[in-house]
């Protein structure tokens, strides 16, 4: 389970409802709050709470965006040293934005680089065009869907930011390969040219293929790491929010298990 899950909730709160909903692990958003950067605090939180960190969100949100300084390689170098220091294996990053020359010309370089330097693997997120009125934005470079490029050597697939793109996440998934290495969980209803906004919802309410691409990937015995992403911020109480995750691994977990019944049952 990402920490993002449970925003505004401190990150405390997100390793403790991680731990009643079921998880086996947690990813940590880097955001503005320290101990999201405190590789002593988090690695007592993943002590106490039985939960390994696999995995570290580099600070791209908003409202991250002067987290260790506003340069992006910077904040790469950054995610990754802390991901090491946590014994996590996976670095998540978005795609660089079109004003980012310098850095969009190095990215891909950059980024397997760093994975070298701290022996990490860094995915690169699939993202979205942006839509304002009438006009469909190209805002990153060279744009944003890693499947489409060799490029980047991991690719993560974000099923909400499928749907805002208007992609179907089954293609995206096959069109990815041996490189998709990371997965979102969450589910969105549709693309941000029809007015929709980034809803990160529980999967099975929205309407991209997430139970198929589940299913896809357990029948391949996929190695990679399921992160549930989904957010929680409408819910009014703790236990509104518990039930939304609890869901959420309840859902993964039966649709990876069909998977793997499946591929046993074409090899029986």
């Amino acid at each position: 389970m990402s920490t993002s899950c449970v925003f505004p909730l401190s990150t405390e709160d997100a390793f403790r409802l991680a731990e009643q909903a079921g998880f086996d692990g947690i990813e940590v958003m880097v955001t503005q709050d320290p101990t999201t950067r405190d590789s002593v605090g988090l690695t007592r939180l993943a002590h106490r709470f039985r939960l390994p960190i696999l995995s570290v969100h580099a600070p791209v949100l908003t409202r991250s965006q002067f987290v260790w300084s506003t340069d992006p390689a910077h904040k790469l170098e950054r995610s990754a040293e802390l991901a090491a220091r946590l014994g996590a294996t996976t670095v998540v990053v978005h795609p660089p934005y079109r004003w980012q020359m310098r850095y969009a010309r190095r990215f891909v370089d950059h980024v397997a680089a760093v994975s070298a330097r701290y022996g990490v693997e860094v995915a690169v997120e699939n993202m979205f065009p942006l839509t304002v009125g009438p006009v469909t934005l190209r805002v990153f470079s060279p744009g944003p869907d890693p499947t489409t490029s060799d490029a980047p050597a991991a690719v993560t697939l974000d099923f909400s930011h499928a749907a805002l793109a208007g992609r179907d996440s089954l293609e995206m998934t096959m069109a990815a390969g041996d490189r998709l290495r990371h997965v979102h969980l969450c589910d969105g209803t549709g693309s941000m040219a029809e007015g929709h906004r980034d809803e990160h919802l529980v999967p099975g309410h929205g309407t991209q293929p997430v139970a198929e691409v589940l299913q896809y990937l357990g029948h391949r015995r996929w190695q990679g790491s399921l992160i549930a992403e989904v957010a929680t911020g409408a819910a009014a109480t703790d236990s509104e929010r518990l039930e939304m995750l609890v869901e959420t691994v309840q859902f993964a977990r039966r649709q990876m298990s069909i998977g793997r019944s499946r591929r046993q049952g074409a090899s029986a």
